[in-house]
């Protein structure tokens, strides 16, 4: 007989458009629904730029309308990049994800990421951040990503799982999965923390 995963019996649900958070959270072997949920990700005036991730988070378990049983549990969740005190959100457009790129190469930034767990009891929040390291990057290469892998919909305009990760990344201290957008060891010991479902 297979053994029952660990977290079992929660039934997660990932509010998230994103493919990425949606493969990761499978790997738990949890049952996971696929939900969406939006919200105005503008942070509010005067909000330290290491805080927008976690409120946002919040904002969007707030936001979802839904329902949910005893052993569900409501998974949201938002990246940011922070360069500095510059936060670097999703860009607009191809030529505002040129721009960031030419600003994140043969630097150091900040990826962070907020989580908030919602049950039918109540709301836990957090945030983990992982420090990247890009080496130089030419206006060709950069010219070359975002044409072809299109990261408008990625906070800093790179996905660390993908082409830029591959070669750009030289060093990353922290998560690797904090950068790719969850933090699955935070993830998992909040799960684990939380009450015992009725």
């Amino acid at each position: 007989m297979t053994p029952a995963p660990p977290l079992f019996p929660w039934r997660l649900v990932l509010a998230s458009a994103s493919p990425r958070r949606r493969q990761l959270l499978q790997g738990f072997d949890l049952p996971v629904e696929i939900t969406q949920v939006d919200v105005d990700e503008t942070p509010p005036p005067g909000m330290p730029a290491p805080d927008v991730a976690e409120h946002l988070a919040r904002l969007k378990a707030q936001a979802w309308t839904g329902t949910l049983a005893d052993d569900q549990v409501l998974v949201t969740a938002d990246t940011t990049v922070l360069l500095g005190d510059l936060l670097l959100n999703k860009p607009v457009d191809a030529a505002d994800a040129r721009r960031m790129l030419r600003l994140l190469a043969g630097r150091e930034h900040r990826v962070v990421t907020g989580v908030c767990l919602r049950t039918a009891q109540g709301l836990h929040s957090f945030a983990d951040t992982a420090t990247v390291r890009f080496r130089a990057l030419s206006d060709a290469e950069i010219a070359y990503y975002v044409e072809r892998h299109a990261p408008l919909d990625r906070a800093g305009a790179y996905g660390v799982q993908d082409w830029i990760g591959y070669t750009a990344v030289e060093r990353i201290e922290g998560s690797f999965y904090t950068v790719m957008g969850l933090p699955m060891h935070r993830v998992y010991t909040a799960l684990a923390a939380l009450p015992p479902p009725r």
